[in-house]
Parts: structure tokens; sequence; C-alpha cells
């Protein structure tokens, strides 16, 4: 089937794909690499903060970028949906005739792979548009070629990462959890907050966190197991971020806006990935609207979103506009 088997589409037809910023509910960080990224094992988990990514026919390579931050965006070889683009071509031969229209909403460098799903899109659209007919396995492994967090905006819902993040089989989760996001004026680079993580660790604690590093670490292993239960108060004491610490550091009135997310009444908070966005687990609506009217009025945020997940991963969900 076209586009990782999602839907099938004339080639030559423009399609608009659809995919999603991610929460990692846990994230447990291992030593370097040898391609020095730090291995991981974490949980992700989609949620309701979409990116769109028009692919139409072209006589070259285009992209243009509006909405959230967009102005902050490259639109040349730097974008990585446009080096999926390019990847997708190369491997499946056909000349990288497209333009790539991406409307954004998850915040730039918040720590929510926006970036990720913007290739993750970008690979179903083009996909689709040129009638290339990738399995989604093979979707996936040029996901993994791009960027950790790309394989999983492809998947989407909630699933288990392993490696660098890229190595993704999904988890069994049930019911749907709500969150409010606390967005941050500007953003954390992620390089910095590892480079942070690794100095904070020290040598010793670098050789202890990869050797404890384990798919049935504690936390992990609680964790997927309250979201096997669907349970909000034991899927919140769960959730575990080894970048949350270095995120601190290097922006501390995070902390604030922890504080008085928590003080309102959610059921757990903590960093998204790499920060600075803050997510704030809540139970129900009610709980919801308060969390995000005190973060707002606090001056805590500069932006509050409510979302919920898990949603799906990487789709074509519209053709021939």
């Amino acid at each position: 089937m076209g586009s990782g088997g999602l839907r099938v589409v004339g080639p030559g037809t423009p399609v608009v794909a659809r995919a999603h910023a991610k929460i990692n509910l846990a994230l447990r960080v291992g030593g370097l690499r040898p391609d020095r990224s730090h291995e991981l094992v974490t949980v992700f988990e989609t949620v309701s903060l979409p990116e769109d990514v028009r692919a139409s026919p072209s006589r070259g390579l285009e992209c243009a970028v509006q909405g959230e931050g967009a102005e902050h965006v490259p639109v040349d070889e730097t974008n990585l949906a446009v080096r999926a683009a390019l990847l997708l071509a190369e491997r499946a031969g056909v000349p990288p005739r497209v333009r790539l229209d991406i409307t954004k909403t998850v915040p730039v460098a918040g720590g929510m792979a926006g970036g990720s799903a913007d290739a993750a899109a970008a690979l179903v659209a083009c996909d689709a548009l040129w009638g290339t007919g990738l399995a989604r396995e093979d979707l996936l492994a040029l996901g993994g070629e791009l960027g950790a967090d790309v394989p999983f905006a492809i998947l989407g819902g909630t699933a288990v990462g392993t490696g660098r993040g890229e190595q993704v089989v999904p988890a069994l989760a049930r019911g749907e959890r709500s969150w409010v996001l606390a967005l941050s004026a500007t953003g954390l680079s992620t390089p910095a907050v590892y480079g942070e993580l690794d100095r904070q660790r020290g040598a010793e604690g670098r050789a202890a966190a990869d050797a404890a590093l384990d798919v049935d670490e504690a936390s992990v292993h609680e964790l997927l197991q309250a979201l096997r239960a669907g349970e909000t108060a034991a899927v919140g004491a769960a959730l575990v971020n080894d970048l949350q610490a270095p995120a601190l550091a290097l922006a501390p009135h995070l902390a604030q806006t922890l504080r008085v997310g928590l003080k309102a009444g959610a059921t757990a908070a903590l960093v998204s990935g790499s920060g600075p966005t803050t997510a704030f687990l809540v139970d129900g609506r009610e709980q919801g609207l308060a969390v995000a009217v005190a973060l707002a009025a606090s001056g805590a945020a500069a932006d509050v979103r409510r979302v919920s997940g898990p949603v799906h991963g990487a789709r074509v969900v519209d053709v021939g506009r």
C-alpha cells in the first residue's frame, strides 16, 4: 500500500499529511554511543498538537512554513522535512520535485519533536504524491536515518523507544490522557541539555547510568503497567525524565512553572523531553481548566495549550487541494 499502508492516492495528486507532537512519559538516558548520541529507553505518546505538510507537484524542491514559530524554521536542506523529501526521492529513484507547505502548531525547540513530526508527515505525503508505495516498515527505517524521534512520529499512539529512541514498538495503553502544556517564550537547545546532563553526572555517573539502562528498569516497568491499566494517578506517579534536572539548570524559571501547575491541582508534571515546554497531566476537563487558568494568570507560561493523547501517527488527511 502507499503512504506506509495509510492511504492510497493517485501519483501527482497534491496531498496533506498530518503528524503530531509527542510527550516523553518516561525518558531514561544512558551513556554515550559510538556515534556520540545517548542510549535511551523512553515511552512516547503523541498528543493533539498537529503538524500538517502539504506536498504538491513542483519543478524542483520548494519549502514554505507558516504558523507557530514559522520565522524560526529554515526552508533549506537544514529543515528536516526537506531532508525527508530528498532522502525518499534518492531511495525511490525519483526526482525530488515537490513543494512542501508546512503548517506548524508545535512550539519550535520546545522538546515536543515538531521538526520530527514535519519529517514524518513529509515522508508520508511525498510517498503518496510520487506513488512510491513504501510499506510502513520502510518509512520507519527512513525515519530512523533522519532523526531519533521521526519513526515514532510515523507510528504514533503510545510506544517504547530504545537505541537513540528510533527503535519503536507499540505499547498497550488504555484510555485517553488529558494534558495542559505550558509553553516558553524561548527554546532550549537539545544538545545543550544533554551536555548539561553529562556535566551533572560526571564520568562515574555516566557509567552508572549506562550500566543500569534497561527496558525492565523499575520506573519504566511501573509506567507501562499504569498505562495498561489506564489509571491516571498511577501514570502520573510513574512519569520520569532524566533531562528534567539539566533543563531546569539551564532554564531555572521552569521550576516556578511546574510549581504553579501542581499547586493548581495537576495530577503530575514534568518537563517535556529536553524542554522548555512543561506538561501537566490532569484528570478531566475541570482540573485541566483550573490548571490552564492558573498558568495563564501567573505569567509562568508564555502560552498554554490543552491537549489529549494518544493520537494517530503520520497519515494522509486531505487529497487534491
